[in-house]
């Protein structure tokens, strides 16, 4: 079913934007080759392929995509298809970039997925994969937010009018009993969208009084003096709950199954190994933020951040029904119907080939 008309002009002011804008901005565009990705000698181009284009975020929440394009599994994978990466910081560009055909495949979190899917009445992509829970933290200053009760009254920065972060806490404050209309985040708690480019300079000026945001802006934060005050990941059931997903283009997908198997075989094979390997894949992963940003994370930064997020190829179905209710109670999106919304097949074949359970869709994926 389509989004409210809120919904729908939170997306529109952010697809609106050209796509020459956003590569001025240094989102949308092409990331700095790698010495890492190079291709092998001898290899073949899969699908017939020239190119797969690839988008994720700047963010530590996106690091499967972030290590595997630094480490070149992902070029591994695809031979002589060379991989191109596409920088994005919010999740309407990049869906707007995968309905134009700019994007193959991206990671993203699941509000923007469950809107793209919706607002296209099923036709404009399919969830392939999981990447990550957790890495999401409400932070505050300790001066004026003692307890959680004190949040009531305070000024509080989510990313973005219904992104996944606006979605969550929107809930939480309605758990608190609170009421706050979602499209002017005003009521008993204000909720001001900024960007978390810019949401650490806003806490520093006193304009926020804290933010429910992702990492690594919520560790920016407390390197800024704030406390964290709740981890989103303790609200969920065995504190698990999807925050990226792997996304593919439906026209892509149909015609060419075979790059769209390399690149979920990749992501395995990625969170693989930043489970066997935790520091060499922190450093890996902020090596990527250096090359597409021009800036590295410091230590002090990086290392708490990267704590709180856990890699996982399982898409965790469930909790993205659930946070959808948690749009649909807010007020920011019409019951969806996200029947099929998941396409779990090529990655269940490649968790077989590697002796691994299949990962389930909680009655959400293709037949």
């Amino acid at each position: 079913m389509p989004a409210t008309n809120v919904f729908r002009r939170s997306l529109a002011v952010t697809v609106a934007l050209p796509l020459l804008t956003l590569a001025a901005c240094g989102y949308g565009s092409e990331a700095k080759e790698d010495n890492n990705a190079k291709i092998a000698a001898g290899a073949e181009k899969t699908d017939g392929l020239d190119t797969v284009r690839i988008g994720y975020f700047g963010n530590l929440t996106h690091a499967t995509a972030l290590v595997g394009v630094q480490k070149g599994f992902f070029q591994k994978e695809l031979g002589a298809t060379e991989v191109k990466p596409a920088i994005f910081n919010a999740g309407p560009s990049e869906i707007e970039a995968l309905n134009s055909g700019s994007v193959d495949i991206g990671w993203i979190g699941p509000s923007p997925a469950i809107n793209g899917y919706t607002k296209s009445n099923g036709q404009s992509l399919k969830i392939i994969g999981g990447s990550a829970s957790g890495g999401v933290k409400l932070v505050v200053d300790p001066k004026k937010i003692k307890s959680l009760k004190d949040v009531r009254g305070k000024k509080i920065a989510t990313p973005q009018l219904g992104n996944t972060q606006d979605v969550a806490f929107l809930n939480w404050a309605a758990d608190q009993g609170w009421k706050v209309d979602a499209q002017s985040g005003k009521g008993d708690v204000t909720v001001v969208r900024t960007d978390n480019k810019i949401t650490p300079d806003a806490y520093a000026s006193g304009s926020i009084d804290g933010a429910w945001v992702p990492e690594p802006t919520a560790s920016k934060l407390v390197a800024e003096g704030a406390k964290v005050l709740l981890d989103e990941s303790t609200l969920w059931p065995d504190k698990r709950f999807v925050i990226t997903n792997i996304i593919v283009r439906q026209g892509f997908l149909k015609d060419h199954p075979k790059a769209v198997e390399a690149v979920l075989k990749a992501a395995v094979e990625t969170n693989k190994w930043i489970d066997a390997n935790p520091d060499a894949a922190k450093a890996a992963a902020n090596k990527r933020l250096e090359t597409d940003s021009g800036k590295a994370l410091p230590a002090k930064i990086l290392d708490p951040a990267w704590k709180s997020i856990q890699f996982t190829d399982d898409p965790l179905a469930a909790t993205l029904d659930t946070e959808a209710g948690h749009a649909v109670r807010a007020g920011l999106l019409e019951k969806p119907d996200l029947k099929g919304i998941y396409d779990l097949r090529i990655l269940n074949k490649v968790l077989k080939a590697a002796g691994r359970s299949p990962v389930d869709a909680a009655g959400l994926g293709t037949s």
